[in-house]
């Protein structure tokens, strides 16, 4: 079956859509096609693609095309070796990137803390008036590799906000962020502890956000490769974050993830910088969340 739409885009399936191929090709006076094929390429198919690049066609595979489009990495279209691939290009990162990377880390940890020490006099003042202690909450997160560790953060929360124990990811205008909470989620201001994790190596400045290990259990289950953003060291900040906001479903969270596994896949210490300077500019507007 041959389809065309407005906008002089082809779409060519069905049986022997391989053969009709060329002629459409000749036809149309095409110069570029998008492969979309799913499970096991036959020969012929194969081979009509041999023929279409001999005939000076550029050839492109639907996930690039997605990556460039979007820049996010289409989870539902991924090769099931995906993450073995991808572990190999992370092992691969050069020596200089991750030198650059810790340094920068380093020094945005020591800025970052003294930071926190100006301003805990006054955030912690302003959690005690509003909503009494604690000042600060903790909770288990995975790190690279599955680890564990804790993050401490200023509490923006009401005071026991998950009484029944179920982990639950923040949502916009969750009904549990207190006043003074919400400013210090739209600064920042409520992350200003985790530059302790950052100095110490167990998280990055940048990065996939740090998920707690009962919502990494619950969306592997739901979400094919879900856990390869285990490949790299979390963030205080990173591509995911900058480019969406909180979710509050899981086909939100399969975009949140196609962010994430786009920046290990094309992580550099440009596009670090970058992130970080967009961080800035959300602190400077206050419209974070």
């Amino acid at each position: 079956m041959i389809r065309e739409n407005k906008e002089k885009v082809f779409t060519v399936s069905g049986f022997g859509a391989s053969k009709k191929l060329l002629d459409i090709i000749e036809e149309m006076h095409i110069s570029d096609i998008v492969v979309a094929i799913t499970g096991e390429v036959k020969g012929t198919t194969f081979q009509t693609i041999l023929d279409v690049q001999e005939r000076g066609v550029e050839v492109t595979r639907m996930p690039i095309m997605y990556e460039e489009m979007t820049q996010r990495v289409p989870v539902e279209h991924l090769e099931s070796d995906w993450v073995i691939r991808s572990f190999v290009d992370q092992v691969r990162v050069s020596g200089v990137y991750e030198l650059f990377k810790r340094l920068m880390d380093i020094f945005g940890g020591l800025t970052g803390l003294l930071i926190f020490v100006i301003v805990f006099p006054f955030t912690a003042f302003a959690i005690i008036v509003e909503s009494g202690f604690p000042i600060f909450y903790s909770q288990e997160r995975l790190g690279k590799g599955g680890r564990i560790f804790r993050i401490y953060k200023f509490r923006s929360m009401l005071q026991n906000a998950e009484e029944d124990g179920e982990a639950r990811p923040a949502t916009i205008n969750d009904p549990r962020v207190t006043r003074v909470g919400n400013f210090l989620r739209r600064t920042r201001l409520d992350e200003m502890p985790q530059f302790l994790s950052v100095l110490t190596g167990e998280m990055s400045l940048v990065g996939p956000r740090a998920e707690r290990p009962e919502l990494v259990a619950q969306f592997q289950k739901q979400i094919p490769f879900y856990r390869a953003r285990l490949l790299v060291k979390p963030g205080l900040t990173g591509w995911a974050q900058i480019n969406y906001g909180y979710v509050a479903s899981v086909k939100e969270t399969v975009v949140k993830l196609e962010y994430d596994l786009y920046y290990i896949k094309h992580r550099t210490l440009n596009m670090d910088f970058n992130i970080v300077l967009r961080t800035i500019g959300t602190v400077i507007r206050r419209t974070g969340r």
